[in-house]
């Protein structure tokens, strides 16, 4: 679920197709036919301890180098939305910062499924997961935070963060909070916006092209369809209200992996097999983005 707002009641759907996008993964990897999921043999494992893990420093390097691999120079800023403190902190999350075109709140505490598991939970193991997908091929992965400070960071913050490291990408790890029977994946891209302090204009191409490898990937693997109730069928949505993609000088997306209050995409967001597809499909997008 977007940190920074609730979705507008008007969305604009990027003319680019998960389809195009899947096609385009098929002319590169084998027995892409079908809807067939592919098995989780040798995927990487998170971090010792799962969503449950104990949280380590957040928005700095690891502290071993990664080995050398294919993405081996390369920058990744990964970001899970919201804190798990963030609901004992409403005060300090709904103070306002400026997200270049106006002021919002600082952040959010997500939505939760019905059964209780919070999206912070579940952003922060997807998260981990993908954070050890990438380094095991050669990448330099930051968190934004890792549930080592009491909220936040706020908006502009996580921004400032991928910025600051001059990331070659910049994921925002999510899970919406809709209607029963909303159901599926999409990608949120920055709208070209120039105001206040933010200036999109050098990153809306590239991260459409970012968010159109992963939601190809994305798709494929987890084996989960693009929403059906935003992006009309592509799997993709552009927006200009949120300040995480507003103030990002670096190509950045949001990603909702699947709707919380919906039980069919519930069971699959709360079993730890399924997210570690998802983090596999992210991972798989961001290699084949920076390996053009």
């Amino acid at each position: 679920m977007p940190y920074d707002d609730s979705p507008p009641p008007t969305r604009r759907a990027r003319p680019l197709s998960v389809a195009a996008a899947l096609a385009a993964v098929c002319l590169t990897a084998a027995g892409c036919g079908g809807g067939q999921e592919p098995g989780e043999a040798g995927a990487a494992s998170p971090r010792p301890g799962g969503d449950a893990a104990t949280p380590t420093a957040s928005a700095s390097p690891s502290a071993k180098p990664p080995p050398k691999g294919p993405l081996t120079g390369r920058t990744v800023v990964v970001d899970p939305g919201h804190n798990p403190g963030n609901r004992d902190h409403t005060r300090e999350i709904n103070r306002q910062v400026d997200i270049g075109t106006g002021r919002k709140e600082c952040d959010t505490t997500g939505t939760a499924t019905n059964d209780g598991y919070a999206e912070a939970r579940f952003t922060l193991d997807v998260s981990h997961r993908l954070r050890a997908l990438l380094e095991a091929e050669g990448a330099r992965v930051r968190l934004t935070h890792d549930a080592d400070r009491p909220f936040g960071p706020c908006i502009d913050e996580r921004a400032r963060i991928g910025n600051e490291a001059k990331a070659d990408a910049v994921v925002s790890v999510h899970a919406d909070g809709s209607a029963v029977g909303n159901r599926g994946f999409h990608v949120i891209l920055p709208a070209g916006v120039k105001g206040g302090g933010a200036d999109t204009s050098k990153i809306v191409k590239s991260s459409a092209d970012l968010g159109a490898r992963i939601a190809g990937h994305f798709a494929r693997t987890t084996g989960s369809a693009p929403s059906n109730y935003i992006g009309g069928n592509t799997g993709l949505d552009t927006r200009d209200d949120l300040g995480g993609l507003n103030l990002s000088t670096v190509p950045k997306v949001f990603v909702e992996c699947g709707n919380m209050r919906d039980p069919k995409d519930a069971a699959l967001l709360t079993s730890a097999s399924w997210r570690q597809k998802a983090a596999q499909g992210l991972a798989d997008g961001i290699t084949s983005y920076l390996k053009g």
